[in-house]
Order: C-alpha cells, then sequence, then structure tokens
C-alpha cells in the first residue's frame, strides 16, 4: 500500500487549530498560527528528553525517595519501599496508585516515546497509525504528569509516626520530577507527521 503524506499532497496541518490547508500558506487563517511542514528538530528534541528520562529513571526507583529520621536514626526507603509499606498496612488503593503512578506510567510512556523515535528512524509507515493512536494516549496522560509528583509527595506525607519523626525527600524525589518533566517535553516535542514520511 502506498502512502501519501501532507507534503506528498501539497498540504500542511496547522498543528494549533488542526486545519488542512495548501502547503504554499505561510499563516493559518483560522487561528493566525505560523504554518511549517515539519518541526525541524522534533527528533532530536524528543530523543534527547527521553534519553534524560531514561537515565533518571533508574536514581528514581533505586535511590531513597524519603528519609525518616526518629530518635536520631535515619532509615531510608524507596518508592518499591513505599508501596510495600502500604500494602502491609492494607493500605491497597494507595499503593496501587502510586504503583501506577510512580512506576508503571512513566515506564509506558518511555516505551510509547521509544516506539515513536523507532518507526521514525526506519520509515516504518504501517505502524504510524498505530503510534500515532499510542501519541494520542500518552499526551492525555501527559496532561495529568504532574499528579504523579503530588503522589510522591502524598507517599511522603502518609507515612508519620508523631512528633518525634521527621520526614523528607530523597533524591529519588528530583531524579523522578526530571523523568516526569522530560517525558512531558519529549512528548510535546514530537512531530506526528515525522511517522508518515519517507527519506
Amino acid at each position: 500500500m502506498k502512502y501519501k503524506n501532507d507534503k506528498d499532497l501539497g498540504l500542511v496541518l496547522c498543528m494549533h487549530c488542526m486545519k488542512v490547508l495548501e502547503s504554499k500558506q505561510k499563516v493559518c487563517p483560522k487561528c493566525n498560527s505560523k504554518l511549517k511542514q515539519r518541526d525541524e528538530y522534533s527528533y532530536l528534541k524528543t530523543f534527547s528528553f527521553t534519553l534524560v528520562a531514561i537515565i533518571f529513571l533508574f536514581p528514581a526507583n533505586l535511590l531513597p525517595m524519603m528519609e525518616v529520621t526518629t530518635l536520631g536514626v535515619v532509615e531510608k526507603s524507596t518508592i518499591f519501599d513505599g508501596i510495600l509499606y502500604f500494602f502491609q498496612t492494607k493500605s491497597y488503593f494507595i499503593a496501587i496508585v502510586i504503583f501506577v503512578a510512580s512506576i508503571a506510567v512513566p515506564i509506558f510512556k518511555l516505551a510509547v516515546l521509544l516506539y515513536l523515535l523507532y518507526i521514525t528512524k526506519y520509515n516504518k509507515i504501517s505502524l504510524a497509525r498505530n503510534a500515532t493512536k499510542y501519541y494520542r494516549i500518552i499526551k492525555f496522560i501527559g496532561k495529568w504528569s504532574m499528579l504523579d509528583i503530588f503522589v510522591v509527595a502524598l507517599m511522603i506525607v502518609m507515612v508519620q509516626f508523631g512528633n518525634l519523626t521527621n520526614i523528607s525527600a530523597g533524591l529519588a524525589a528530583i531524579a523522578f520530577t526530571v523523568v516526569v518533566i522530560s517525558t512531558m517535553i519529549a512528548t510535546q516535542s514530537f512531530d506526528t507527521r515525522l511517522l508518515w514520511d519517507k527519506d
């Protein structure tokens, strides 16, 4: 099957209002946005921020997410430790929410971003339609990405042991924030029109 994209048809898509126009036009008459066939650095930006997110994903899960000091004794807990704690205290809903928001969602978003980069790099146009659907999913999830950070904050706040206890965020909290922000920027930077381009 021969695929034709907007460039082949002499058209350009306004990425702001999604109106399809003739490629000779430079400004969208509907929303006055500047028109361009492709974001020149889209692939590079998406690749760079995805790589940053992957790098920081490891310290986000391996380093302490919170440090609990009780009577001078410091105990450090990772995200997994927090999930186990809530399971042990039978707070199953909170444990599941933390698992989904802090582990499952970031990994899913990174997997989709890598999939998009792979299709674009190797011109797998036959996979472009499904890839676009996955992109829309992670873009929708991106609207709620900051929830991941609030969930981590919730985990820290929920684990309270009285006035003699001091709880502070660990280095993993910073790494996790970098992962969330990087995946958001990587998603927003990706130009889905690249999925349909041929060399």
